[in-house]
């Protein structure tokens, strides 16, 4: 990680004395319940200036090599995981901070076991349904395909649909904490389904802001995400079923390296080259024929 940036003096003509400046690659976890105490679980220090002075704007160039971050930046309910530049003067009375976030991203690539789900649900004499979904495991702008299966229908049922939950976990121990966020309602029937019948799902995630899952992070949260069934009767009863699924953010498609970039261009050159200079040279047999 590389940057630079100008310090200015603060006006023109006037000098700023400061006890030495630094710069620190930091990041952090904040728990909003205990706002007083940050965790750091990265904290690198860059010294930039011994103490001295400031008569006009200089520019200091750092860098932070092979730097860690191990999760990815999120922004929740009741946490916040943050990477972030501070800069400091250090001076005797007040020091001057200026802090610039960065935000990370975790890729991640096809998981190799990726099973289908497959559940039979139900009210004893009065409901069984059987349900499947594709995978168990979707990046973030995937497709989830499955369908539901009634097998037994003695209930009046009006309404069919599936919610996609986050669930976000902080705390441990007896202080665990859990926040339950609705991201999405999507409807599958509207009206009675009848024994034997087969709904299809194909619902959509690009549409929605949604992260990976994350479990157990540094020992302070964890967010993971359901596929809530629910089917709401006539009497306004609700039966519903979850079922965790595990999202992850796919990384784009790996690019072919520099090096072989560079051979097939010149392979097309060489390629082009030659073809011109079989037209050339076919060309000027032409020229000497009709001379």
């Amino acid at each position: 990680m590389r940057s630079r940036g100008p310090l200015p003096a603060s006006h023109p003509n006037k000098r700023l004395e400061h006890q030495g400046i630094k710069v620190e690659f930091i990041g952090q976890i904040e728990l909003y319940y205990d706002r007083g105490n940050h965790h750091e679980f990265v904290s690198l220090v860059k010294d930039l200036a011994r103490p001295g002075e400031f008569t006009q704007s200089q520019t200091f160039d750092f860098e932070f090599t092979h730097v860690e971050k191990p999760y990815e930046s999120y922004t929740g309910q009741n946490v916040k995981l943050r990477y972030f530049l501070r800069a400091t003067i250090s001076r005797r009375l007040n020091d001057v901070v200026k802090e610039m976030d960065i935000v990370v991203h975790t890729l991640s690539t096809y998981p190799e076991l990726n099973s289908s789900i497959k559940m039979e649900v139900g009210i004893e004499d009065c409901l069984h349904i059987e349900f499947e979904y594709n995978k168990s495991k979707y990046h973030l702008k995937d497709v989830i395909v499955g369908k539901i299966y009634f097998l037994l229908v003695r209930i009046k049922i009006k309404h069919m649909e599936i919610d996609i939950i986050k669930r976000e976990t902080t705390g441990t121990g007896p202080n665990v904490y859990h926040e339950n966020d609705t991201i999405a309602k999507y409807e599958i029937m509207d009206g009675a389904p009848v024994r034997g019948e087969s709904i299809p799902i194909r619902l959509f995630l690009a549409g929605y802001e949604l992260t990976p899952t994350m479990r157990d992070i540094n020992k302070k949260f964890s967010v993971r995400y359901y596929l809530n069934l629910v089917l709401i009767d006539e009497e306004e009863r609700r039966y519903f079923k979850q079922q965790e699924v595990v999202l992850w953010r796919k990384g784009d498609i790996v690019r072919k390296s520099m090096s072989h970039q560079a051979a097939i261009a010149s392979q097309r050159f060489e390629g082009t080259s030659s073809q011109t200079e079989s037209r050339t040279a076919s060309q000027s047999a032409e020229n000497n024929g009709r001379q």
